[in-house]
């Protein structure tokens, strides 16, 4: 046998394997080295993979990496209805120690990838390092989980991974921008501008049957929970709320303010969940940063192919919250 035609042989067996290897399993996602991370001890953020050269830092945002700083997160095999999955850390073992952000040790935030059927819960954890709840997944289609938690005395996280539903799918056209959105006899309006690399102050106004809500109820830690993702690559990103309830300062509404941190031209869904008279409710937004058309790194909605792949809170209007 002639160098040429070994050489051939030898590309095809490596297309067979890797081809097989494509098609195993229902979650897509690859395991990425852990970028390189620098606390600010002034602003409180993680910088990953800043530029050595220039010293410039440039901040990667949370759930495009399954895998960072060690930990990673691992779907494990459940039930139809149900959902499951484990945090490993650096020794590859799962993770059972976890501090408690917004009143969870826990937040599961799933989309799909058009930003239809979003939900946010809250798994409960076996002894085993294993975290199980009942699927927040819906119709068919490619879907990003997002794990959101603090490893005991290590840095808050989000890691994300692809899990596909079986069935036809179509995707939806993501809603345009608007500054009101209404659920369940809620109307709620936004203000503030979607400013990209800058810190945005949006205030939220929630009104019930034409009259302002004054009696907000607490929801994980404050009288909103604020959730932002891009369009595309489905980048999870920073939201702050302003104050706490008890804080002397903060009132029970109408208004709910947060500090939001874009990182690019694009365009942005949020997601405000809100608890009034004993029931979370959540409201949806469409928001644009600088001009949408130029931002870089967007990907059409849609069945997502594996790729390389600031934090706040999630579902359908409506749709209760565990």
């Amino acid at each position: 046998m002639n160098t040429a035609t070994k050489l051939s042989g030898f590309a095809l067996g490596l297309a067979a394997v890797f081809g097989a290897a494509y098609g195993v399993g229902h979650v897509v996602d690859p395991v990425a080295p852990a970028a390189e991370t620098r606390h600010d001890s002034t602003t409180g953020h993680d910088d990953a993979g800043h530029d050595t050269d220039s010293g410039v830092a440039e901040q990667i945002p949370g759930g495009l990496l399954v895998s960072d700083r060690g930990y990673t997160l691992a779907p494990v095999a459940a039930p139809a209805d149900e959902f499951a999955f484990r945090i490993t850390g650096p020794d590859g073992r799962a993770v059972t120690a976890f501090d408690e952000a917004h009143d969870k040790r826990m937040h599961l935030i799933v989309t799909r990838r058009d930003l239809s059927g979003f939900r946010h819960v809250h798994p409960e954890m076996a002894p085993d390092g294993t975290w199980q709840v009942a699927s927040p997944l819906g119709e068919p289609g490619t879907w990003r989980a997002f794990a959101d938690f603090t490893p005991s005395g290590g840095q808050p996280l989000t890691l994300g991974v692809d899990v596909s539903v079986p069935g036809p799918f179509t995707p939806r056209p993501l809603p345009q921008p608007a500054a009101s959105s209404t659920v369940d006899g809620y109307t709620v309006t936004i203000d503030g501008t979607l400013q990209p690399g800058r810190t945005a102050e949006l205030t939220l106004t929630v009104n019930h049957d034409g009259a302002p809500v004054t009696d907000l109820q607490p929801y994980l830690g404050a009288y909103g929970h604020l959730v932002a993702l891009r369009e595309g690559d489905l980048a999870y990103l920073h939201v702050h709320p302003d104050g706490e309830p008890g804080d002397g300062r903060t009132s029970p509404g109408p208004q709910v303010t947060f500090f939001a941190e874009v990182p690019s031209a694009g365009t942005y869904r949020l997601f405000l969940d809100f608890q009034h008279q004993g029931t979370v409710r959540t409201a949806e937004f469409t928001l644009t940063a600088g001009d949408a058309s130029t931002a870089s790194g967007a990907t059409p909605a849609g069945p997502a192919t594996p790729s390389p792949s600031p934090t706040g809170g999630h579902g359908e209007p409506g749709h209760a919250h565990n």
